[in-house]
């Protein structure tokens, strides 16, 4: 199993971020297998996709919300992480309280 739990859709509240307020926090190394995902399904041209970096931000956004991991943007990098046999993907990680 890659990841914890495959889901369909964001649980957690809306944060409100955007791309400036992600830039903000660190990054930090995120293992897959306590990630539960927020999409089911997979663009295969961006995982694929030498450059799919070039117009967003180059790690993974990660909501932490009721002691799960919610991996909200960043499916296809995770993806290519475990495929190179990788166990953990950079994440920027928001902690998000009720």
């Amino acid at each position: 199993m890659i990841f914890k739990r495959v889901g369909q859709g964001r649980p957690y509240p809306d944060h409100g971020l955007g791309a400036r307020d992600w830039a903000a926090l660190p990054p930090r190394p995120v293992r897959l297998d306590e990630l539960v995902t927020t999409k089911d399904t997979l663009q295969l041209d961006l995982l694929l996709d030498e450059d799919s970096t070039f117009f967003g931000d180059l790690f993974a956004h990660v909501v932490l919300w009721r002691e799960e991991m919610y991996l909200e943007d960043g499916l296809h990098r995770a993806l290519r992480a475990a495929l190179q046999q990788r166990h953990v993907v950079h994440a920027r990680v928001l902690e998000v309280e009720e």
